[in-house]
C-alpha cells in the first residue's frame, strides 16, 4: 500500500504543477499549453529538467538557473499540497467510485486557491468546466437523497447571494458561483457547514491581521482559500462534525 500512496503522491504533484499553470494563466485569458513555461524574471523558457515538480525547485535551490532570481515557494508548495491531498483522499475513501469525485474536488479547490491568491479572481471558465464535471459525476455517483446535490447547489448560491445583497458587495461574484459548484458536491448540510467553517477561519484571519496591523478593515482579502478549506473539512469530516454537534446539544 505504501507504493500506491507514493505513486498517488507523484501523480498529485504532477497535477499540482499543471494546476499552478491553470490558476496563473486562465485569469489572464492565456492559453494553458502555449507558450511554454518560463522564468517570470528573465523569461527564459524552462527545460524539462526545470519542470520536475518539487525536485527542480530543490535541485536549483529555489533559483532560476539562468538569472539566479529567486523562484517563489508558492509553486512547490501547491505541488506538494496537491500531492498530499490526493494521498489523503485515497486514504479516507479508498478505492471507491467516490474517490473520482474527491480528486476532482481537490483539483478545483487547488486551482481556484492559486487563482484567488494570485489575482483575487475566480474565473467563470474554471467554474463552468468543473460544474459540468460534477453534474456528470453526481449523476453516476449520487448523494443520498439523490436530489441533495441540486438542492445543495441552490442553497450554496442563494446563501452567498443574499449575503452579497445585504452587505452591498461584501461577497464577490466568484465566491457566490463557487459555492453553487461546491454545493453540488457536498449537498445541503455540508455546504452550510463549509460556509460556517470558511467564515470562522476567514474572520479569525482578519482579526489576527488587524491586531498585528498587517490588515485594516478596508483590506481586500481573497475568500477563496477559506472557502476551499471549509469545503475540504466539510467533505471529509462533515458527518462526524454534525454528529458531534448534535450530541453536545
Amino acid at each position: 500500500m505504501l507504493f500506491v500512496y507514493l505513486y498517488t503522491f507523484l501523480v498529485g504533484i504532477t497535477f499540482g504543477s499543471f494546476f499552478n499553470v491553470v490558476g496563473m494563466r486562465v485569469p489572464n485569458k492565456k492559453s494553458i499549453v502555449h507558450p511554454r513555461s518560463s522564468c517570470p524574471h528573465c523569461h527564459t523558457v524552462l527545460s524539462w529538467k526545470e519542470l520536475i515538480p518539487i525536485v527542480s525547485y530543490v535541485w536549483q535551490r529555489g533559483r532560476c538557473r539562468n538569472c539566479e532570481s529567486n523562484i517563489s515557494l508558492f509553486y512547490p508548495a501547491f505541488e506538494a499540497l496537491t500531492g498530499l491531498l490526493f494521498v489523503f483522499s485515497l486514504y479516507k475513501i479508498g478505492f471507491e467510485l467516490e474517490l473520482v469525485v474527491a480528486l476532482t474536488f481537490v483539483s478545483l479547490l487547488i486551482i481556484i486557491t492559486v487563482s484567488d491568491l494570485s489575482y483575487m479572481l475566480i474565473p467563470n471558465r474554471i467554474l463552468l468546466f468543473f460544474i459540468i464535471l460534477f453534474l456528470i459525476e453526481r449523476m453516476l455517483i449520487p448523494l443520498s437523497p439523490i436530489y441533495d446535490s441540486l438542492l445543495g447547489s441552490f442553497v450554496g448560491f442563494a446563501l452567498l447571494y443574499v449575503i452579497a445583497v445585504i452587505s452591498k458587495g461584501g461577497m464577490g461574484g466568484g465566491d457566490i458561483k463557487l459555492f453553487a459548484v461546491i454545493g453540488l458536491v457536498l449537498g445541503t448540510k455540508d455546504v452550510l457547514l463549509a460556509f460556517f467553517i470558511a467564515t470562522i477561519v476567514g474572520t479569525l484571519f482578519s482579526l489576527i491581521g488587524m491586531i498585528s496591523k498587517k490588515l485594516t478593515r478596508k483590506s481586500a482579502i481573497p475568500f477563496g482559500p477559506f472557502i476551499s478549506l471549509g469545503a475540504l473539512v466539510a467533505y471529509f469530516y462533515g458527518d462526524s462534525i454534525i454528529q458531534w454537534y448534535v450530541q453536545i446539544l
